[in-house]
């Protein structure tokens, strides 16, 4: 018998290292050639290691969510024959002494499951059939049955007895020590008082049990895409100083124009959402403003302005916020966006979007759609210098100069970089946008 040692591969694109996000085997296990052993992160993409051979799974060298560089050991295997590792060199897996468990709050698994555990002190059962409660006025006593009303153990006034622990316990599950009788010398209250009081209904309206705290906490590892997206927003938050501008639009025409293109759209062409209309109404007021639609390097100190408009929208998925790129927003027509947006989003959905897909927008859209608030403050998808919020559609009435109309009201909530984009160009750019928004018959005319 041999061992195969299998190194994290070159993943491409000049990538030094990537983050172990998935192992599919144990060891121990068993494996096939070109079975999948585990699954490595590197921006937004995920690839996934095969094995090259057949074998058993004698050692694994990283934890979900360490980050692993080109070319380290990932995962050794005894195969059949020599294997790949010289007679002499550190082959086997270290034999580690056995850990004594410890109890912290919260511990995650080296698989990444999280095991939630009690801070709050042990109850101590109550004996069968006991409920501890006697009539106002008559002294504590110990070992009372079952059949006794619960109410007030001690004369109105009279402090109750019990230690700082026992206190505490009954302030942080909001019992009223008043109600509970003790056991212990001169009445004092123990903790087995409480537990029984608390498990007999401890005077809550109806019998219902008292409520309680809950301490628990839990340790929920940040890795994967939920860690691209931390770096992500911190990056953006740390190096680009927001301008939010926020603007009503009355959308009635355009939702009736929506409603009509849909009832009357071919079998092979998508349902319209708002995102087609907006993103054609942004590039026609991106052609009159274009330093809106660029990257700023600021370490370099350089605009990048691009002729091209590849739009960002951002969606979110079971596995976190990701940004599908439709390209090239300026040489398409409506329904042609709307496909592309469904295209899109199904991969996003189903995780089969390719890094091209994933990078190289100038400009981001982002909608919460009907969940999508009064007002948010979009955070710019960095190095971009402008993101377009989508707030969801209201009735509202507004006076026409005879009554008030109900009218289909919606708010932009636009972020912009302002280092580089000034407030009164945010606002034009936007008053663009909310005028062909609310002509749209103008979004189709050709200048």
């Amino acid at each position: 018998m041999g061992e195969f040692v299998i190194k994290l591969p070159d993943v491409g694109e000049g990538v030094a290292e990537a983050e172990l996000v998935e192992w599919f085997v144990d060891e121990g296990a068993n494996v096939r050639e070109d079975e999948v052993l585990a699954a490595v992160m590197t921006d937004k993409a995920t690839v996934e290691i095969p094995s090259p051979v057949e074998g058993k799974v004698i050692w694994r060298g990283a934890k979900i969510g360490e980050v692993v560089a080109v070319g380290s050991p990932i995962i050794r295997l005894e195969v059949e024959g020599a294997g790949n590792v010289k007679p002499g060199e550190a082959s086997t897996k270290a034999k580690e002494a056995p850990k004594k468990e410890s109890k912290p709050a919260a511990k995650a698994k080296p698989n990444g499951a999280v095991v939630e555990t009690k801070a709050s002190q042990p109850v101590t059962p109550a004996k069968a059939g006991a409920q501890i409660g006697v009539s106002a006025g008559s002294p504590p006593a110990r070992g009372r049955t079952g059949g006794e009303a619960l109410g007030a153990p001690r004369k109105e006034g009279e402090k109750p007895l019990a230690s700082p622990a026992v206190r505490k316990r009954a302030l942080d599950a909001g019992v009223d020590l008043r109600r509970v009788a003790g056991s212990g010398p001169a009445g004092r209250i123990t903790h087995e008082d409480l537990d029984a009081f608390m498990q007999g209904g401890g005077g809550a309206p109806g019998g219902a049990r008292a409520r309680t705290a809950d301490t628990s906490v839990k340790e929920i590892p940040v890795i994967g895409m939920r860690r691209k997206i931390a770096e992500k927003m911190e990056t953006a938050n740390a190096h680009i100083p927001h301008i939010t501008y926020v603007d009503e639009v009355d959308v009635t025409a355009l939702e009736d124009l929506r409603a009509k293109l849909n009832k009357e759209r071919r079998d092979d062409q998508p349902k319209l959402t708002i995102l087609p209309f907006l993103m054609r109404a942004m590039a026609r007021a991106i052609a009159e403003q274009p330093q809106l639609n660029s990257l700023y390097d600021d370490e370099e100190g350089v605009v990048r302005q691009y002729g091209g408009m590849h739009m960002g929208v951002a969606a979110q998925t079971g596995a976190g916020l990701v940004v599908p790129v439709v390209r090239h927003v300026e040489a398409r027509g409506l329904w042609d966006c709307a496909a592309e947006i469904a295209r899109l989003a199904e991969g996003a959905r189903a995780g089969t979007l390719t890094r091209e897909e994933l990078t190289g927008s100038t400009i981001t859209i982002t909608s919460l759609g009907a969940l999508g608030g009064i007002v948010t403050t979009p955070v710019i998808n960095y190095p971009e210098v402008a993101i377009v919020g989508v707030n969801k559609i209201q009735i509202q009435p507004r006076w026409d100069g005879a009554a008030f109309v109900p009218r289909k009201v919606m708010n932009l909530s636009s972020s912009f970089d302002h280092r580089i984009i000034d407030g009164w160009n945010a606002a034009v750019f936007v008053q663009k946008i909310k005028g062909l928004l609310e002509n749209p018959a103008a979004i189709f005319i050709e200048d």
